[in-house]
C-alpha cells in the first residue's frame, strides 16, 4: 500500500517510540481505549477487549463480531488471515507481530519480529509466516521459531511481496528491480528489471502477474518471463489499492490536483478480455482500499481510511444505502484484510486495535482448515498413579522441589558404588553401511528392533545375551535371532541403490568382477534368477533353446532364448529378464501352482523360497519340455541338427526323462505294472526313529537310491477286486537320464536335523580316515602346487574347514542291474584312480555323474531370506568369455559374482544355508550333443505383416516395410526411438537426514518403437513403426511425453499398426545380429526397457556424442534447436520426429568433427554450445522469441572454427 497520502498525522509516530518489546502506555492514547483496562504500574495488560453478549449477526449481512488490543497506541501496519488455520495475524509499525485465534481473536502467539521497522506485509505458508520488513524477509513458526532469515541490500526498500508457488516468492519495493527468491535453498534465483520503478502491490491470476506502481500505473506481465504484456495508466497521482477476480481489475487511487493529491472517488475498472477501460465506477467514500467478494456475484468492498466501508458491484451503480462504518478507536483504518471464505473482514486501526466483521455468528476463515497446535496443560496436578515394582519406570515423572538439602536417596560413597546399565554394541550392518558427515553418521535401518527402543541387559543372569556377546558381526537382538551373524556377507540378499540417475552410477564392478552376466533382482518375480543361471550354464540346455524359435506369443522356450543370448553378449554387464518373466506371468499353469508372487510378498518374503523354487523347477523343465514338443509349422522349430530332435520326444526329454516302470502289487497276488517318466526326482528321506537320533550313517548315495526306487504302501484300485486295497508299489528305473536333478525338500526341521546329524557323521568319519594328515589351514607350499599341477601329482590332504558341513558327494556312480535294479554310490578322485576312467565302464551300463549346480536358500530374517546358486562353469564359457580354458566353481547371487572353493558348494549348515537343488551331470555329456547354434530369426521378419488393431487402415500407416532390395547390411545406419507406458509406480521413501531413496524403480514397458531409413534414396522414411500391445494393466500412459494415449495399446479400438512384443523384438534382434548401427538419442534406457543386449560398437548415442566429461546431458529438443533450427516435442514427443532428428544430429557431429578427425575444434563447438544452454538455461525459446542460434554471431564464429 501507498502511505503517500494518508494523514500527516501518522508522522508523529516516530519508529523509536516503538522499538522495545513491550511498549509502555503512548501519549497520543485515546483515553475511550482504557475502559475495562487494568494499567499496571509497570505498563499496560495487554489483554483483548471485552465483547458485549448481546451483540448480533443478521446472517449475510457483515457487522462487527469482535475487537481486540494488538499493541496498545502502536499502529498496525498490516492484517493477513493465515491461509491454512482458523488466525489472524496482524503487524504493527514496531515491528511487533501478533496472532489470534478462531472468530474470538484469543491471542495465540506474539513476538518481535523488527526492533526497527515496520512490517509491511505477511504471508502465510504450510509450516510458517512469512514477515517482510524494509529489508529484511523472515521466515517463522507460527511459535514465534525463527526459520530464517534472509537480509537484502541496505538501500532496498521493500514494500510488497507475492507466492508465486509453494517454494517461490517475488519481493518488489521501490527500487527498479523485482526479486525471485527460492524458499527452499533461501536463495535469490533471478532479479526481473522493472521499467516503472516503484512495485508497492502484486497480484497474480493463472494469466498474469499484475504489478501496482507508485506512479498510479498497473503492468500485466508474463507468467514466464515476466516481461510486460499490457500497462494501464489508471491514475495521474499515486496508486492506493487494486484488485482482480476473473475478467475484471478494479484500482482506486489519487488524482493531481493544483493543491497536490486528492482521493480520487471514482474507481477505475478495466475488461481484461479486451485490454481497455470501462465505465469507471463512482462511489460516495474516499476510497483507500477494495477487494472483491465474490460469495453470490462479484462485489466489490471499498474502504476509506476515516472507517467507511460500502459495498457495490464493479459494472452497476453504487447505493449510499450499502454504506457502512467501522468504529476504529483511532482517528485511521492502516489496514484491511477479507478471509479465504469470504466470511469475515479485518480492518486495522492507527491506535493498534482489530476489528473483526462477519456474516454470521460462527464464522470460518477458511474452507478447509486444519488443527491448530495448542501448548500442552500443566499435568503435575493430574499424575497417574506409578508402579514402584516396575524395572523401567521413568522417576523423572515425579515432579521434585528444588531444594538444597541432602536427600534420603543420596547414599554416601562408601555404601555404594556405580553400576550403569551396559549398552549392546551397535549392530554390524550399521557400522559397514555408515556414512559419516563430520562426526555424525548416518545408515539406513536394519530394522530388526522397533523404532527408537534400544534393548538392555536388565538381569546378571541373562545366559542368552552372554553366550552371544563375544560374537562378532552380529546385530541388535542376536539373542532372539542368534543365527544371523553366520551370514557371509556375500550369500545376503543384494539390492540396487538408485540415486537420481537411475542406475547410471551405481558399481556393478564391485559385485562382479568376472566376465560373466549377473541377473538384476529388483523384477517382479525374480526368485528364479538363480535357476536361470542353472540353465544357461548347462552347454546342450543353451545351445537347444538358443536354437529354437515358434510363432507363439508367450512361449517359455523362445524367451528363454532371448535371454540366453543377451548373457551371451554381455561382458560382465547385468541382465534383466523383463521380458521372461512377462511370459511366465502370463502362463496359467505358473498361477495355479503359486509360483506368482504378489510384490509385497516377494518383498517381504512372506513365502518359502526352498519350496517355490523347487516347484519353480518342476515347472520350468516341464514346460520347457511342452514348447519343444508343440511345433505349429515345419519351420517353426530350427534346430542345429538332427542329433537335437527324436520323433515323439523333445530334445529336454532325452536330457532330463528318466523311464520309470511302477509296478503295483495288491494283497490278492494281482500285479499291475504301467511305464512312465519323470524330469526330476525328489529325495525321500528315512523315517525318523530313536536309532537315527544315535548318530547312523547315511551316505548320500543310499538315500538317493532309496529316492528313485521308491517302496511305499499305498491305498490303490485293484480290478480284480474290484474295489480299493492296500498296495505294495514299486518302482523301478528303465534308462539312466544325462542330466539328473534332485529336489532336496528340506522343507522342516526334521529334515534339517537329518542333513545336520549326516554332516556331523561324515566329518567324524573323514577325520579318522585321514588322521594327523589334516591341515587346520588351507595352505600349500610351493612344491605342493607344483605336485598338484603335475599329471602325475598327488592328492592334497583336505583342511579341517572343507570337511565341516560336508555330506554331499561331489560324483556318483550309477550302474543298471541285469535284474533292473539299481546301484548308486558315492565316487570319489580316488575310486577313478583304483577303477580307472568312467567312460570305459560306461559300455557296461555304468554311468558317473558330477556335480555341477547346487541351488540353496539363505535364511536371513531381516530380508527375508533370499536363493542362491553354486554353479560349476565349463571349459567352453571361460574360452569365449576370458579365452582360457578351466574349469571353475562360482557362487551367483543375483548380480553377485564370485568364485569359490569346490568345497563351499557342498557346505551347507543348516543354520542359515539349507540345500534345495542339485544338479549332477553325466561326464563327456557335451560330446554326444551338436552344440553349434544357428540363428533362427531369418531377414522374413522385417517384411510386411498385418496389425493386431481391428480397425487399422492403411491411411493411417505411418511406414513402409522394406523391400527385398533394401535389406540392411553390416555398419548401415538405422536411427531408433522408443516410447514407454508406466506398469508400477516407483516406491521410495525419505531418510531422517532429508534425501530420497528409491526402494524400487517404476517398472515401464515398451509401447511403440520406431526406426528409420539412415541411408539410401529414402533416408528418414520409417520401415517400423510398430505400437506393442500389452496385457497387463498400465498405471500411467506418460501421453506428455511418449505421444501414447488411452486406446493405442487395445486391438479392438486401436487405428495404429499393432503388433506383439516378440514380433518386434524378433526384428531388433535382426538388426543387431546383421551388425546395423542404432542412432538415437538416450539409447541406454531404450534398450534396457526393451530387454536388449547391443554391443557397444553398434550403438551412436547423441546424448553422449554432444557431451563433455562432468557436465549435464542435453535434451534432443535442446540440441534440435540449437544445431539444426528445429522445434520439436511442442506438445508431445513423437518417436518417428525424434529419430529422425537423431539421424540429423549425427550427420551434424560427423560435419563439426570433420569424421572425428579434429576433436579440438569439436570441444569448442561443446564449450558454445553449454555456454548458450545456461544462458537460456536449456529452454528453447517460444516461436515469438529469440531465434535459432543459427542466425546469431557467436555460433557463426564458433562454425567458423
Amino acid at each position: 500500500m501507498n502511505f503517500e497520502g494518508l494523514d500527516p498525522g501518522l508522522a508523529e509516530y516516530a519508529p523509536a517510540m516503538h522499538s522495545a518489546l513491550d511498549p509502555v502506555l503512548d501519549a497520543h492514547l485515546n483515553p475511550s481505549l482504557l475502559q475495562n483496562v487494568e494499567l499496571d504500574p509497570e505498563g499496560v495488560a495487554l489483554e483483548a477487549l471485552p465483547v458485549q453478549e448481546s451483540v448480533h449477526i443478521m446472517e449475510g449481512v457483515y457487522s462487527e463480531l469482535h475487537s481486540v488490543v494488538a499493541e496498545v497506541g502502536v499502529p498496525v501496519s498490516v492484517s493477513h488471515f493465515d491461509l491454512h488455520e482458523e488466525m489472524l495475524w496482524v503487524g504493527s509499525h514496531g515491528g511487533h507481530a501478533t496472532s489470534f485465534f478462531g472468530p474470538a481473536l484469543e491471542r495465540y502467539s506474539s513476538f518481535q519480529v523488527n526492533g526497527s521497522d515496520d512490517i509491511r506485509q505477511i504471508q502465510s505458508l504450510e509450516n510458517g509466516i512469512l514477515f517482510l520488513t524494509k529489508n529484511n524477509l523472515k521466515y517463522m513458526a507460527r511459535g514465534g521459531l525463527i526459520i530464517f532469515d534472509y537480509l537484502l541490500d541496505e538501500n532496498e526498500d521493500m514494500h510488497s511481496l507475492l507466492l508465486t508457488d509453494s517454494s517461490t516468492l517475488l519481493v518488489g519495493g521501490l527500487q527498479n528491480h523485482i526479486l525471485e527468491i527460492d524458499l527452499n535453498t533461501v536463495q535469490e534465483t533471478q532479479k526481473y528489471a522493472v521499467e516503472t520503478p516503484g512495485v508497492t502491490i502484486m497480484r497474480q491470476t493463472n494469466r498474469f502477474f499484475f504489478c501496482g506502481h507508485t506512479s498510479g500505473k498497473v503492468s500485466l506481465r508474463d507468467l514466464r518471463t515476466f516481461k510486460v504484456e499490457h500497462e494501464f495508466d489508471a491514475f495521474s497521482g499515486s496508486l492506493s489499492d487494486f484488485d482482480v477476480h476473473g475478467n475484471l481489475l478494479a484500482a482506486c487511487g489519487f488524482s493531481s490536483r493544483l493543491t497536490g493529491l486528492a482521493c480520487d472517488r471514482f474507481l477505475k475498472v478495466y475488461d481484461l478480455r479486451m485490454m481497455r477501460a470501462i465505465t469507471p465506477l463512482q462511489v460516495h467514500v474516499d476510497p483507500a482500499f477494495l477487494r472483491f467478494i465474490p460469495t453470490y456475484t462479484s462485489r466489490l468492498a471499498i474502504i476509506s481510511q476515516s472507517g467507511q466501508c460500502q459495498f457495490c458491484e464493479p459494472t452497476g451503480l453504487a447505493n449510499p444505502a450499502d454504506i457502512f462504518h467501522v468504529n476504529p478507536v483511532g482517528p485511521l483504518l492502516m489496514t484491511f484484510d477479507v478471509s479465504a471464505s469470504k466470511q469475515a473482514l479485518a480492518f486495522g486501526d492507527s491506535e493498534g486495535c482489530v476489528h473483526l466483521w462477519t456474516d454470521s455468528p460462527e464464522p470460518s476463515f477458511n474452507p478447509y482448515s486444519r488443527e491448530t497446535e495448542f501448548a500442552l496443560p500443566c499435568l503435575v496436578d493430574s499424575l497417574p498413579p506409578l508402579d514402584w515394582s516396575q524395572d523401567l519406570l521413568p522417576l523423572s515423572l515425579i515432579p521434585v522441589p528444588l531444594t538444597t538439602d541432602t536427600l534420603l536417596s543420596d547414599w554416601p560413597a562408601a555404601n555404594s558404588a556405580p553400576a550403569p546399565r551396559r549398552a549392546p554394541p551397535v549392530d554390524a550392518e550399521i557400522l559397514r553401511t555408515m556414512k559419516k558427515v563430520g562426526f555424525i553418521g548416518y545408515a539406513p535401518n536394519p530394522r530388526t528392533r522397533l523404532r527408537n527402543q534400544i534393548p538392555y541387559r536388565l538381569k546378571e543372569s541373562d545366559s542368552e545375551f552372554d553366550s552371544f556377546s563375544q560374537v562378532t558381526e552380529s546385530p541388535v537382538g542376536r539373542e532372539e535371532e542368534p543365527h544371523l551373524h553366520m551370514v557371509s556377507k556375500k550369500y545376503r540378499k543384494v539390492t540396487i541403490k538408485y540415486s537420481k540417475l537411475g542406475l547410471e552410477d551405481f558399481d556393478f564392478k564391485h559385485y562382479n568382477k568376472t566376465l560373466f552376466a549377473g541377473l538384476e533382482p529388483h523384477i517382479p518375480n525374480a526368485y528364479c534368477n538363480c535357476m536361470i543361471q542353472v540353465l544357461y550354464f548347462l552347454e546342450p540346455v543353451r545351445c537347444l533353446i538358443q536354437n529354437h524359435l515358434c510363432q507363439k506369443e508367450f512361449c517359455l522356450a523362445c524367451e528363454l532364448g532371448f535371454l540366453f543370448h543377451m548373457l551371451d553378449l554381455s561382458r560382465g554387464d547385468p541382465c534383466q529378464g523383463n521380458n521372461f518373466l512377462r511370459a511366465f506371468r502370463t502362463i496359467p499353469e505358473a498361477s495355479a501352482l503359486g509360483l506368482i508372487l504378489a510384490d509385497s510378498d516377494e518383498a517381504s518374503g512372506k513365502g518359502n523360497l526352498a519350496r517355490l523354487i523347487q516347484r519353480w523347477n518342476r515347472f520350468i523343465l516341464t514346460q520347457l519340455h511342452q514348447d519343444m514338443q508343440e511345433l505349429e509349422i515345419p519351420q517353426a522349430y530350427r534346430g542345429a541338427g538332427g542329433s537335437f530332435c527324436s520323433s515323439g520326444d523333445s530334445v529336454i526329454g532325452q536330457l532330463f526323462s528318466c523311464e520309470m516302470e511302477n509296478c503295483s502289487l495288491c494283497r490278492c497276488g494281482s500285479e499291475t505294472v504301467r511305464a512312465s517318466s519323470t524330469l526330476l526326482f525328489t529325495l525321500s528321506y528315512p523315517d525318523g526313529s530313536k536309532s537315527d537320533k544315535t548318530g547312523k550313517n547315511y551316505d548320500f548315495a543310499q538315500v538317493l537310491k532309496r529316492s528313485i526306487c521308491l517302496d511305499q504302501n499305498t491305498q490303490a484300485w485293484c480290478d480284480t477286486c474290484e474295489k480299493y486295497q492296500p498296495t505294495i508299489q514299486t518302482r523301478n528305473i528303465r534308462h539312466l537320464p544325462d542330466i539328473l536333478v534332485i529336489n532336496c525338500e528340506v522343507n522342516s526341521s526334521k529334515e534339517a536335523d537329518f542333513w545336520r546329524m549326516q554332516a556331523e557323521v561324515a566329518f567324524k568319519m573323514a577325520v579318522k580316515k585321514h588322521g594327523g594328515e589334516i591341515s587346520k589351514n588351507k595352505e600349500f607350499a610351493l612344491a605342493d602346487w607344483k605336485e598338484l599341477g603335475s599329471p602325475e601329482g598327488v592328492l592334497v590332504c583336505p583342511s579341517i574347514e572343507e570337511l565341516k558341513n560336508v555330506w554331499l558327494p561331489f560324483s556318483i556312480r550309477m550302474k543298471m542291474t541285469k535284474n533292473k535294479g539299481l546301484d548308486v554310490c558315492n565316487w570319489t578322485d580316488g575310486d577313478e584312480m583304483q577303477w580307472g576312467p568312467a567312460r570305459a565302464e560306461e559300455e557296461h551300463g555304468v554311468c558317473v555323474y558330477d556335480l555341477m549346480a547346487t541351488v540353496v536358500h539363505i535364511l536371513d530374517s531381516r530380508t527375508g531370506g533370499s536363493l542362491v546358486a553354486h554353479i560349476k562353469v565349463g571349459e567352453t564359457y571361460h574360452q569365449r568369455k576370458e579365452g582360457v580354458t578351466h574349469q571353475q566353481w562360482y557362487l551367483f547371487n543375483d548380480f553377485l559374482i564370485e568364485p569359490i572353493d569346490k568345497h563351499e558348494a557342498v557346505q551347507f549348515d543348516m543354520n542359515w544355508k539349507v540345500p534345495a537343488i542339485l544338479y549332477y551331470v553325466k561326464r563327456n555329456l557335451n560330446s554326444r550333443y551338436n552344440l553349434n547354434i544357428k540363428n533362427p530369426i531369418e531377414a522374413s521378419v522385417l517384411l510386411a505383416e498385418a496389425s493386431l488393431a481391428r480397425k487399422q487402415r492403411k491411411t493411417h500407416t505411418t511406414f513402409i516395410p522394406l523391400m527385398l532390395n533394401e535389406m540392411p547390411q553390416i555398419g548401415d545406419l538405422v536411427g531408433l526411438d522408443a516410447e514407454f507406458v508406466t506398469l508400477n509406480e516407483e516406491e521410495a521413501e525419505l531418510r531422517s537426514d532429508g534425501t530420497k531413496s528409491t526402494i524400487k524403480p517404476s517398472q515401464m514397458s515398451v509401447a511403440r518403437i520406431t526406426c528409420v531409413r539412415g541411408q539410401g534414396p529414402n533416408e528418414g522414411i520409417p520401415f517400423i513403426d510398430d505400437y506393442i500391445s500389452t496385457q497387463e494393466q498400465v498405471v500411467d500412459y506418460l501421453t506428455q511425453y511418449s505421444g501414447i494415449k488411452p486406446g493405442d495399446l487395445d486391438a479392438k479400438i486401436s487405428s495404429k499398426h499393432l503388433t506383439t512384443l516378440k514380433s518386434t523384438y524378433l526384428k531388433l534382434r535382426f538388426l543387431i545380429d546383421i551388425g546395423v548401427k542404432f542412432v538415437g538419442h538416450g539409447l541406454q534406457k531404450d534398450f534396457r526397457v526393451i530387454n536388449l543386449m547391443v554391443p557397444k560398437d553398434q550403438v551412436l548415442d547423441t546424448v553422449y556424442l554432444f557431451h563433455m566429461p562432468r557436465k549435464r546431458m542435453i535434451s534432443l529438443r535442446f540440441l534440435a534447436w540449437y544445431f539444426l533450427d528445429l522445434k520439436i516435442q511442442g506438445e508431445t514427443h513423437d518417436s518417428i520426429e525424434d529419430a529422425r532428428t537423431a539421424l540429423q544430429l549425427y550427420r551434424k557431429y560427423l560435419e563439426l568433427s570433420k569424421n572425428g578427425t579434429e576433436p579440438e575444434s569439436f570441444h569448442k563447438v561443446l564449450k558454445g554450445l553449454y555456454e548458450k544452454g545456461r544462458k537460456m538455461d536449456w529452454k528453447v525459446p517460444e516461436p515469438e522469441g529469440q531465434t535459432s542460434p543459427k542466425n546469431a554471431a557467436v555460433f557463426s564464429s564458433v562454425l567458423a572454427l
